[in-house]
């Protein structure tokens, strides 16, 4: 218990007064506003906590407080603020600053433009999530299954060779297809969405040599990593929190408040190693990020609501969590 208050302290401190100064600039509404746009980001992005563990264990100490501390900054401003801005800047073909005081003056047209590139948005993310999918379960060298039938053959297929790459192509040109007078975005979006994957997974890769049988990687390079994973994670929450709210501070605070606390659940995660004690919560977490790269696909087409999204992936990690207890207690 006094492990999970050191933890958690730093975060839970930060995020009452966040909240309390919203209930008292903006009021009760904003308020209660603000918690559910917390729980709808952490919601979402439980599983990514997962990933980013994994990840981070790879990472010194020094980096792993970075992500943290530096990661943050770049998760509450960036991520959730200047990256919308620039999507519908290129979408709608307005300059960032003149999107930016469109989302800072005039919230609600801001909501419809983010709307508008929602085809983007959900194409980068959808493609980039599913490229982090699929690279996990089309490995060769993967020993360990949950779902076995399935990951053992997903495992044999890892042989052949960037065959994560060409299914991520084919399901761009099939959503792109069944998309019409979006071919163009869609399909740039996703291209942007793989390259970026290739090019930061192998400059991770680059930077990784073996020593005595343990990884060490460059810490800058898996940092970066996972800034752009979180990115792709945090897509959907920032389109779906303009249905809770168009007030861009309103937005940043929750959503903020909630990427801090997945962080922080990260950390704690590599510390306890919680990761080791709980054989398939990884494999949950990615069966999880398939989901979410699916939903966030198939929003192109039609309507997903936020809950079904977040219940997806929260469902993924409750049966892995089961599956791992009733393995490590047999």
């Amino acid at each position: 218990m006094h492990e999970v208050m050191r933890s958690f302290a730093i975060p839970a401190a930060v995020s009452a007064l966040c909240l309390i100064g919203v209930w008292v600039w903006l009021g009760l509404t904003a308020f209660f506003t603000a918690v559910l746009l917390v729980i709808l980001e952490v919601t979402l992005s439980f599983d990514n906590a997962v990933v980013n563990a994994k990840v981070l264990e790879k990472m010194t100490p020094k980096w792993q407080q970075r992500f943290l501390t530096w990661g943050i900054l770049i998760a509450v401003f960036l991520t959730r603020a200047v990256l919308p801005i620039l999507i519908v800047a290129a979408s709608v073909a307005l300059s960032p600053w003149a999107v930016a005081k469109l989302a800072l003056f005039d919230s609600a047209h801001y909501g419809e433009l983010l709307e508008s590139a929602k085809y983007t948005i959900y194409s980068f993310g959808g493609i980039f999530l599913t490229m982090v999918a699929l690279k996990y379960f089309f490995d060769s060298r993967k020993e360990r299954h949950w779902l076995h039938w399935v990951e053992k053959h997903l495992s044999k297929w890892g042989n052949i060779e960037a065959i994560e790459i060409a299914l991520a192509l084919v399901s761009l040109a099939l959503v792109a297809i069944y998309v019409p007078g979006h071919q163009i975005e869609i399909l740039l979006a996703g291209i942007v969405g793989i390259v970026l994957f290739i090019i930061v997974q192998g400059i991770a890769n680059s930077f990784a040599v073996e020593t005595t049988g343990v990884v060490a990687s460059a810490g800058l390079a898996l940092f970066v990593y996972l800034n752009i994973l979180d990115a792709a994670f945090s897509l959907d929450s920032v389109v779906g929190a303009f249905a809770l709210s168009t007030q861009l501070p309103i937005i940043i605070v929750g959503l903020g408040i909630g990427a801090y606390f997945v962080r922080a659940l990260t950390v704690y995660m590599v510390e306890r190693g919680t990761l080791d004690a709980l054989v398939y919560i990884e494999h949950g977490a990615h069966w999880a990020i398939l989901g979410l790269a699916l939903a966030m696909l198939a929003s192109m087409f039609v309507e997903v609501p936020e809950p079904v999204t977040g219940l997806i992936g929260l469902s993924f990690l409750i049966v892995a969590y089961i599956s791992s207890v009733r393995t490590t207690n047999a």
